[in-house]
Parts: C-alpha cells; structure tokens; sequence
C-alpha cells in the first residue's frame, strides 16, 4: 500500500476517500447488528452524515472528466435523493422491511458499486493499494 500517494492528492478527496470507507464499515455493522436499538440509531445517524459528506465531497472531485462532472457522478444525486428517502421513511415510522431494503439498496448503489470503481486501474485507490 502506498499511502504517500493518497497523502499528496487534494484535502477533497482524502475526505471523499475516508467519509465512503467509513460509511462503508459503519454501515456493514448496521446491516449485521441488531435493530431498533439506540445504538443502532446513533449509528445509523453517524451512516447517514459519513454517505452525505461523500456525496457532497464528490462534487468537488472532477479530475477523470477534465474538470467536469464523468459518468461516475450520477452516483451523487441518486445518493442524495437515498438519503432524503431513508429520512423520511424513519420520520414515518416506514414499516421495518421498506427501511430495510432502502437502507440495503442505498448500501450497495453508493457505496459498494462505486467503491468499486474506485479501483479500476489508474484510478486513485487501485493506485494506493496495488501500487502503480
């Protein structure tokens, strides 16, 4: 692993980087643990501010499009509407199993499917871990 690498890229994207990974672990342990629980809640409220700080640090990430957004960045607005969905259907009281699957979908289509972009090769992360 080469964390030199990742220490010299922009501030933006070392957060970007570090807001998905956790989110990425915070959320694995709220999909295994036990629900319903208050720290099930504190953490789930801790997921959601780890997934909103990437997607908005997302915006500011532009270097594969020369600037513009890339294809990569649908990602952000589908996970922004994720979150404003899983909020209101906490405020509701949704049934267990719609926010369940909100919460699961939200997982994977933020977080694992672009997490694994991420390392393609030349891509920042593949870089950082596979070194080249």
């Amino acid at each position: 692993m080469n964390w030199n690498i990742f220490f010299s890229v922009s501030p933006v994207i070392q957060i970007h980087a570090l807001a998905a990974l956790a989110a990425l672990v915070v959320g694995a342990i709220l999909l295994l643990g036990p629900k319903g629980t208050l720290p099930h809640r504190a953490m789930g409220i801790v997921w959601a501010l780890l997934m909103l700080a990437a997607a908005v640090s997302a915006f500011f990430i532009r270097q594969i499009n020369d600037g513009g957004f890339s294809l990569i960045h649908i990602f952000v607005p589908l996970t922004l509407a994720g979150l404003v969905g899983l909020v209101f259907s906490v405020r509701r009281g949704a049934p267990k199993g719609a926010h369940r699957k909100r919460v699961q979908s939200l997982y994977f289509a933020a977080l694992v499917i672009p997490g694994l972009l991420a390392f393609v090769p030349g891509r920042l992360m593949h870089i950082v871990v596979f070194g080249g």
